[in-house]
């Protein structure tokens, strides 16, 4: 599988819609600027169709030393991201099962 780069989808963008690089890659940067600082804030983000972005904290928790399993390693709590695809991202999504399973078998 490929992975799609910010500067790819500016690429893609500004083809398709005759706008500039610079102006796509500014409306792009503004947008996960945005998401960020309103996550950074403790906000959800909705996008409708898209998905849902929202922080939640981890619990803190013992971990284990791989190399000296004998001591406990605490591990703090902590904010994270998660993502829950929207209806439309999930069926799309679905729908590439048999190519994600025709690349791994060849």
């Amino acid at each position: 599988m490929a992975t799609v780069t910010k500067r790819e989808l500016v690429i893609k963008i500004s083809n398709e819609t005759g706008l500039t690089q610079q102006q796509v890659f500014d409306v792009i940067q503004k947008t996960l600027d945005s998401i960020t600082d309103a996550l950074a804030q403790g906000d959800a983000v909705v996008m409708r169709n898209f998905g849902a972005f929202q922080v939640k904290e981890t619990k803190a928790k013992i971990g284990r030393n791989p190399k000296d399993p004998s001591k406990d390693v605490p591990i703090p709590a902590r904010a994270i991201v998660k993502f829950k695809p929207g209806k439309e991202m999930k069926e799309q999504v679905a729908a590439t099962l048999p190519l994600i399973r025709e690349r791994e078998g060849s």
